[in-house]
């Protein structure tokens, strides 16, 4: 696939999972890309891979997304090296399992300062340097932001987080010509995400089993879906959540809703 109007693309925590394949798929259909993350190491690691895959050189780039100076910093450096974005990606998270009561405050924290402050941070700082009119902006949400789950309390409230603030910008900013979206994956295989809620292979037949199209999602899934909101084919798109969960949020939320074959 290729998206003639996206030339540049910058991706918060694109140095690994879903983040880096969506990376990947801009750079495959030609776009510049900066990769970065809290790691400079693992974001070189990144933007070398997806010079080996897709044969197009990557930026990295070191910054955390819960600083928004060191954000805004980095987008400076990046307009210098490789040119307004056209698309930037608001992709960091963080997630572990853990029942409310045995929850810290800090650890409820920190996934809501990288989940929602971080995608604020991301979307303001790209505000600044973003081609407009034209400009994409999009968020890597999840099926907690609507779906209440055990053990997810710090999650579903980030994620609930992340879906009003991706409404509210696309309110306030469309003016100015900037679409804001956001892309909801299911169970993308590979990841970090389903190795931690699926752990055994019980429990990941279980989330098939609750899968429409019964079977996993891949990196590749989501890349096309962020192709498509960037493209001008979705131009008249913004303030949407794209579910790109091959039907797992269909059901109620206890997933009990596919009848066994």
């Amino acid at each position: 696939m290729t998206v003639r109007d996206v030339k540049v693309v910058y991706i918060s925590g694109g140095t690994s999972g879903i983040n880096l394949g969506v990376a990947q798929g801009f750079a495959a259909a030609g776009a510049r890309v900066l990769v970065f993350g809290r790691s400079a190491e693992k974001a070189a690691a990144a933007a070398q891979a997806i010079e080996r895959d897709t044969g197009q050189a990557a930026m990295a780039g070191a910054a955390d997304v819960r600083d928004a100076a060191a954000v805004a910093a980095l987008f400076g450096v990046a307009r210098q090296q490789i040119g307004a974005p056209d698309v930037v990606i608001a992709g960091a998270a963080g997630n572990f399992m853990a029942s409310a009561v045995n929850l810290s405050p800090n650890g409820f924290k920190a996934v809501v300062d990288i989940d929602l402050l971080g995608t604020f941070n991301v979307f303001r700082a790209a505000f600044d340097v973003l081609n407009k009119p034209g400009g994409s902006l999009l968020a890597i949400t999840a099926p907690q932001a609507v779906h209440p789950m055990p053990q997810q309390v710090h999650v579903c409230a980030a994620k609930a987080g992340v879906n009003m603030v991706v409404k509210v910008l696309a309110m306030e900013w469309g003016a100015a010509g900037v679409r804001v979206n956001a892309i909801c994956p299911g169970p993308i295989s590979g990841t970090e995400g389903v190795e931690r809620m699926a752990p055994t292979a019980a429990s990941k037949s279980a989330w098939l089993e609750r899968t429409a199209l019964r079977r996993f999602g891949t990196p590749a899934d989501i890349a096309r879906a962020a192709l498509f909101l960037s493209s001008a084919d979705a131009a008249f798109i913004t303030g949407a959540i794209l579910d790109c969960d091959g039907g797992m949020g269909l059901g109620d939320a206890a997933g009990n809703y596919l009848e066994k074959s």
